[in-house]
């Protein structure tokens, strides 16, 4: 009862130019994305048009034919039941103002470039108060120049809603529009740098508490990495078939806990064309892998364009100063890429290619309990050994010994309890001290 229940997804159409300089795949590979992102916006896209031309239509994207292909597919589609409604044409590139306006005038259905759609996903998914605060700069920067259109497209009311009539009256208001959007930017940039503040505050704490073991996954969107922190962590993130599934960084630890205790973080995914306004929203998220002091670039192996996704990725995370963090490059979803012979080539031509990265799959226990033992060999590599003295009136330090160090051996006398252990030497060094003020 419940299936009947549940709301239907509104159906969309996709419409796509290739221009002589992308490729069959690459083509193929953005039109995929942006049914992809149409899925997680809740569309059913129930076709796709797509045309090649040396270039795209002034007036309005597509060409006049492919304009009036669509038009009369979702005209034929509107005299269904008003389930059946297509709602939107969704484009895969960003396009004008007025070229938006006049092709939705021309089909008639809303129009959303991939820009819009990908903004909306952003401002439905954003939970903390500062991915909040960018993607609303994002959208607000991306609404300013559009206001005029939009006046135009609602005829003569639309311009007169200041309530003195007449074209000027429409433009002074959209200029007053235009005119609060500015001064709301502004006033969430600062906003922002007020957060970016406390932020990096509250980081120094944490570095303070914490031991530095911290390991950040990073790469494409629905690549798996989700999926990947539930295995590692034992925790019940987010997992959903969908882009932009993660866009808030989540921080769990490493299950079954190591010495030392290693936290691992889940960042917002990549995706291909990020639009421009959004580039300072999205590498803001990826501020957790700057803390990092391993990553972990994971990489869809049944995606045949992972390789262009490697070379985004490593350009994204120079950008914001994170090229010297080491960093393991893990090939997930083999499972995805065939039958066990597929599978068994794609994993040695991986391993040929890239020596020194992992080839697994997410959903195979074994899989995931041999990287947890390479994360966990990452940071005992430089562990020392050394032997702390705990006296009986300082028992209370006790479990801080255990939580932080490996204990080797443990003897104990009239004056209290020695410790042979291994751990990192600014957290020998931090309980020496600790023990020494006891």
């Amino acid at each position: 009862m419940q299936t009947q229940t549940q709301e239907k997804p509104k159906r969309a159409v996709v419409a796509a130019v290739q221009l002589p300089s992308v490729t069959e795949a690459e083509f193929e590979a953005s039109v995929t994305e942006l049914r992809e992102l149409a899925k997680t916006l809740g569309f059913e896209v129930v076709r796709t048009f797509t045309q090649k031309r040396a270039s795209f239509d002034t007036t309005a994207y597509l060409g006049v034919g492919k304009r009036q292909e669509i038009h009369r597919y979702v005209h034929n589609e509107l005299g269904a039941a008003d389930a059946d409604q297509i709602e939107a044409i969704l484009v895969d590139h960003d396009i004008s103002p007025s070229q938006a306006r006049n092709l939705e005038k021309e089909i008639g259905c809303a129009v959303m470039d991939r820009t819009m759609v990908i903004l909306e996903i952003f401002h439905r998914n954003a939970r903390s108060p500062a991915a909040r605060a960018q993607v609303e700069i994002a959208r607000l920067g991306y609404m300013a120049p559009r206001l005029r259109e939009l006046a135009k497209l609602a005829g003569p009311q639309g311009r007169q809603r200041s309530g003195v009539g007449g074209r000027g009256a429409g433009e002074s208001h959209t200029e007053l529009d235009r005119r609060k959007i500015r001064d709301r930017i502004a006033e969430l940039q600062l906003e922002i740098v007020a957060m970016d503040a406390e932020r990096q505050t509250q980081r120094a704490r944490r570095q303070e508490r914490r031991s530095p073991a911290s390991v950040a996954l990073v790469g494409y969107t629905n690549a798996g990495k989700s999926t990947l922190m539930r295995a590692l962590t034992g925790s019940e993130v987010l997992v959903a078939n969908k882009l932009f599934a993660t866009l808030d960084t989540t921080v769990r630890t490493l299950h079954p806990e190591s010495v030392p205790r290693v936290l691992v973080s889940d960042t917002v995914g990549f995706i291909k064309n990020l639009p421009h306004g959004l580039v300072a929203s999205f590498k803001s998220t990826l501020d957790e892998a700057l803390d990092a002091s391993l990553l972990l670039h994971v990489i869809d192996a049944s995606d045949p364009g992972f390789e262009r996704q490697i070379e985004v990725t490593n350009e994204v995370l120079d950008q914001i100063g994170a090229q010297d963090i080491p960093r393991i490059r893990i090939f997930n979803k083999i499972d995805h890429v065939g039958d066990s012979v597929a599978q068994a080539e794609c994993e040695a031509a991986l391993s040929a290619k890239y020596p020194s990265s992992i080839v697994m799959s997410a959903r195979r226990p074994d899989e995931v309990a041999k990287l947890h033992k390479t994360i966990v060999d990452f940071f005992q590599q430089n562990l020392v050994e050394d032997e702390l003295f705990l006296p009986w009136s300082a028992q209370q330090l006790r479990s801080e010994i255990y939580a932080s160090c490996k204990v080797l051996d443990e003897r104990a006398d009239d004056q209290g309890a020695f410790f042979r252990v291994r751990g990192e030497p600014g957290v020998l060094k931090r309980l020496r001290e600790q023990l020494d003020q006891a």
